[in-house]
């Protein structure tokens, strides 16, 4: 007896994959970083968002901005939940992990137009971990209360 077909996407979905997706999911991320990239810092610029029922929001905060974009594409949401997560837990640095996050990506597309394998890409990115981390430790200088 054969047994149905489970279905996981909604129907009408697109389903993609591919060197092409994995640019496209890049260039998302891409869009989101570039929307909140001068938002930055002391002389970071504010931004006039409008939305469909043409209500005008002014901000300079990174996790406001990204919640009035009607984001679609699935890794651009997935880079927005990442500000969020980071709004929930810290209050502070949505923008930066987004720009840092976009930044690794943007580093790595060249590597995958190239071909090269994404869990080489990954294997890489873990080992550049592990030494930062290990240079950081290295520098690091102790600091005493109360001196």
């Amino acid at each position: 007896m054969m047994q149905a077909p489970i279905i996981l996407l909604k129907e009408g979905t697109e389903n993609s994959q591919g060197k092409p997706q994995v640019i496209s999911n890049i260039n998302a991320c891409q869009a989101i970083a570039d929307a909140v990239r001068t938002t930055l810092g002391p002389r970071g610029m504010d931004k006039l968002i409008v939305d469909s029922s043409g209500k005008a929001t002014i901000s300079n905060d990174g996790a406001t901005i990204m919640k009035q974009l009607d984001i679609v594409h699935p890794a651009a949401k997935t880079l927005t939940d990442i500000a969020k997560s980071q709004d929930a837990e810290v209050g502070d640095g949505t923008t930066t992990v987004v720009l840092l996050a976009s930044e690794f990506l943007k580093q790595c597309k060249p590597y995958v137009e190239e071909g090269i394998h994404p869990q080489v890409i990954i294997r890489s990115l873990r080992k550049a971990v592990e030494l930062s981390v290990a240079k950081i430790r290295q520098i690091a200088v102790t600091v005493q209360k109360g001196k």
